[in-house]
């Protein structure tokens, strides 16, 4: 029930507020936030910097493998993102499809939702990278003392690339 809730919400706050603008600070902080997170994180398996970037009651919800907590995401990433870096999974942003909304108590911002669509590929030495699927993703970023730390994501709707575009 709580789960259902949590996403309840998640969407009811999306409809509730406008996006804002690309040129905003906060777009721009959260893009970046976005694209160091997928980099480093899951495309170059830093670990170390996963652990400083996820929150501590990570909430991880996957329409493919399930809830995970913050301990079975950092085994998943270990096992199916990390284990063959002959045949590495790649992330990449979907071009123009990232939006943010921030999350205000009282008129201070402790927060933000962010969603979009990614697209994944397979990287093997001396090969052009195989888009392999894409993805809609919603993240919850926190501020926890000036820094943004990853608390809920929603990863849904996969989808497997068209026959003729692979």
């Amino acid at each position: 029930m709580k789960r259902i809730l949590f996403i309840l919400v998640i969407f009811i706050a999306i409809s509730a507020q406008a996006q804002i603008e690309e040129n905003s600070e906060l777009f721009l902080i959260l893009k970046e936030q976005d694209s160091i997170f997928f980099e480093e994180g899951f495309n170059q398996c830093n670990i170390r910097y996963l652990e400083k970037t996820v929150s501590e009651d990570l909430k991880f919800f996957h329409d493919q493998s399930g809830f995970q907590d913050r301990k079975t995401f950092f085994e998943n990433v270990e096992k199916n993102l990390c284990s063959n870096q002959g045949k590495k999974p790649i992330r990449k942003l979907e071009k123009g499809s990232l939006e943010v909304f921030p999350l205000f108590n009282n008129g201070v911002l402790y927060g933000a939702i962010q969603r979009g669509i990614h697209n994944f590929y397979l990287r093997e030495a001396g090969k052009e990278d195989l888009w392999t699927g894409t993805a809609k993703f919603t993240h919850v970023w926190i501020l926890e003392n000036d820094t943004w730390k990853l608390s809920e994501v929603l990863s849904y709707d996969h989808q497997n690339p068209p026959s003729d575009k692979q």
